[in-house]
C-alpha cells in the first residue's frame, strides 16, 4: 500500500486529492493546522466511510512555518509521495499580508524540501505551482517555457517555490515536480474566491436570501478548469520515471462577466440587475489574461480537461442551490415545539 502525505488536505485540491488517492488504494495522511475550530468540512464524508474511517485516512497537526514538526513528521511516516497544496492562496489577501504569504507560501516550500533532504527519504514531491506566476504574460497561451511576470505577492512566493523545487531536483536528485495549474474550480471552491462568490450569490438571490453582488475587476480573463480532473494531473505526474513540470489547462480564456452572466442565467436571472462595482475588490496590479497550453501534459501524462467552461458553471450553480435550499440547524431547532 503506497501512503502519500498532503499538506493543505482540507481545503478544495487536498479533499479531491484524498478522494482519488483513497480510491486508489492509497494510505493517506494530511496536514491540518491547529486551531480553536475544526475545518475539515471538504473531508468530513471521508469519515463515514466505514472502509476509511480509522484505516487508511489520518490528520496531523503540522504548519508549514514550523521546519522541526515537518521533519519530524517525515522521519515518523516515511511517505511514497508527498503532495504540497498548503499555502495562504488568496491573491487579493496576498497584497495585506505579503509577509505572511512569503513565508508560507514561499519559505514553506523550502522547509518540506529540506526535510526530504535531512530525513533522506525518497519521497515523490509535487509542487503546487500556479498560472499566477505568468502573470503580466509574456506569450498567449502560456507553456511551460513561457517567462514568469508575477504581478502580486502571492505569485511572487510561488516563483521562489517554483524556482526551489527545480533547484532540489537538480541538486539533490530528488523526484520533484511543479504543477502550473490554470485556475480549477468546484463547488468545494472557497466562499471568498471570485467563482464561488458568483455561484453562491447567483443561488442566493434566486432564493431570496441575497440581493445584490459585489465584484471587481469584471473584464479579468481566466482558464477555468474542474478541481477533481486537475488533481488527477497531480497524481500522474508522481508516477513518471523522473520529475519534470508541466502546465495543466483547457486551453480556453472567459472573463468574469461571462462567469457572472453564464451562472446567473442558469438560474433564469439577469446578472447586470445585480452584480455592482466595488473597488476594494480591485488588485493593485491586475492580470488580464492567463491561458493556458496543456499539450505537454496530455502527450506525457495522457492527461486533458474535458469539464467545459459552461458545465463547470452549471456544477458550482446547481451544488449552491442545492447547499443554500437546505434548513440549518437554527431553523430546524426553531420547528421543535
Amino acid at each position: 500500500m503506497k501512503r502519500a502525505l498532503i499538506t493543505g488536505i482540507t481545503g478544495q485540491d487536498g479533499s479531491y486529492l484524498a478522494d482519488l488517492l483513497l480510491a486508489k488504494g492509497y494510505e493517506v495522511h494530511g496536514i491540518m493546522r491547529r486551531a480553536s475550530t475544526f475545518n475539515t468540512s471538504r473531508i468530513d464524508h471521508l469519515y463515514a466511510d466505514p472502509h476509511i474511517n480509522g484505516v487508511r485516512l489520518f490528520l496531523h497537526y503540522g504548519d508549514l512555518a514550523d521546519s522541526v514538526n515537518l521533519v519530524k513528521l517525515l522521519y515518523d511516516l516515511k511517505p511514497d509521495e508527498i503532495y504540497h497544496l498548503g499555502a495562504q492562496s488568496h491573491v487579493r489577501v496576498s497584497f495585506d499580508i505579503p509577509e505572511y504569504t512569503a513565508d508560507v507560501t514561499g519559505i514553506g516550500t523550502i522547509r518540506i524540501l529540506e526535510a526530504i533532504r535531512e530525513t533522506g527519504i525518497r519521497s515523490r514531491f509535487y509542487q503546487a505551482s500556479s498560472s499566477e506566476m505568468f502573470g503580466k504574460a509574456q506569450e498567449i497561451p502560456q507553456t511551460e517555457r513561457t517567462p514568469f511576470w508575477p504581478r502580486n505577492p502571492y505569485a511572487v512566493a510561488k516563483v521562489f517555490a517554483y524556482w526551489a523545487t527545480v533547484n532540489y531536483r537538480e541538486s539533490y536528485g530528488l523526484h520533484a515536480c511543479n504543477g502550473i495549474l490554470f485556475n480549477h474550480e468546484s463547488p468545494r471552491r472557497g466562499e471568498t474566491f471570485v467563482t464561488r462568490k458568483i455561484t453562491r450569490a447567483a443561488a442566493a438571490i434566486k432564493q431570496g436570501l441575497q440581493k445584490e453582488l459585489f465584484l471587481g475587476n469584471l473584464n479579468a480573463k481566466r482558464d477555468w478548469g474542474y478541481a477533481p480532473e486537475y488533481v488527477e494531473g497531480m497524481w500522474r505526474m508522481l508516477q513518471q520515471d523522473t520529475g519534470d513540470d508541466y502546465v495543466l489547462a483547457t486551453n480556453e480564456t472567459h472573463t468574469v462577466r461571462e462567469f457572472c452572466e453564464a451562472a446567473f442565467a442558469h438560474v433564469d436571472l439577469d446578472w447586470k440587475e445585480f452584480v455592482r462595482h466595488d473597488a476594494r475588490y480591485e488588485r493593485p496590479a491586475e492580470v488580464d489574461l492567463l491561458m493556458g497550453n496543456p499539450a505537454r501534459a496530455e502527450r506525457i501524462l495522457g492527461w486533458n480537461a474535458t469539464t467545459r467552461f459552461a458545465d463547470l458553471v452549471r456544477i458550482m450553480v446547481d451544488a449552491d442551490m442545492q447547499l443554500l435550499s437546505r434548513k440549518t440547524a437554527q431553523e430546524h431547532l426553531g420547528d421543535q415545539p
